[in-house]
């Protein structure tokens, strides 16, 4: 089992329409290929989080690099694990812009700032962090309403 965490700049506005369009299509697709995970958006920027055998791993990922939505794609992990972290998601997602002030505020303050939102970290184990401390969110939306 693999696990890879990249960051990317969008190429667009990144609005909660864009998201659900991403989640739509990466659902569809991550089912077929058993792949798990997680992407969390900010207005100007992506994290994301895939799992799954290495060849699907390496083909979803080709896919997301040839996306034109996003561009200055880093890679920040990418390693074997033991087991998924996102067992049973083929694909979740979240807008930091979606959440309440308070919320926001706390994420900017723990992980910093960047263009005005939430910065979205560069190490592996501290965007699992963030990640996990969004997902420790009591009220987050549900993307398919």
């Amino acid at each position: 089992m693999y696990r890879l965490i990249y960051k990317s700049r969008g190429t667009i506005d990144i609005g909660w329409d864009v998201i659900k369009d991403i989640l739509h299509a990466s659902e569809a697709n991550n089912e077929l290929a058993d792949i798990t995970g997680f992407l969390l958006a900010s207005q100007t920027h992506f994290l994301q989080v895939i799992e799954g055998r290495f060849e699907d791993v390496n083909t979803t990922f080709m896919r997301i690099v040839r996306d034109p939505r996003h561009t200055e794609i880093r890679l920040i992990s990418y390693e074997v694990v033991d087991a998924r972290l996102f067992d049973g998601w083929a694909m979740k997602g979240l807008g930091i812009f979606d959440l309440n002030q308070d919320v926001a505020a706390k994420l900017r303050r723990k992980y910093g700032e960047e263009e005005g939102g939430v910065r979205f970290p560069l190490e592996g184990w501290l965007a699992l962090a963030m990640i996990h401390d969004v997902r420790s969110i009591d009220s987050l939306p549900d993307w398919k309403k």
